[in-house]
C-alpha cells in the first residue's frame, strides 16, 4: 500500500474572548489588555462546587 504525502497549512488560531457581553479577538487588545488575559487565573467549577483545593 503506497502512502501518500499531503501538504498541511498551518495557521494561527484566533482567539476569542467576552468582555461586557460580546466577543471580541484577542489580537485586536491593547498591550495592558493582552497583559492581563495572560495573568487571568481560571478556575474549573465543578472543582469548585465540590470544595476541592486543586482548582
Amino acid at each position: 500500500m503506497e502512502k501518500k504525502k499531503v501538504r498541511v497549512r498551518v495557521i494561527k488560531p484566533e482567539i476569542y474572548s467576552r468582555v461586557v457581553g460580546y466577543y471580541r479577538p484577542v489580537q485586536n487588545w491593547n498591550k495592558g489588555k493582552k497583559k492581563e488575559f495572560e495573568d487571568r487565573r481560571y478556575l474549573r467549577i465543578d472543582k469548585v462546587l465540590s470544595g476541592s483545593k486543586s482548582h
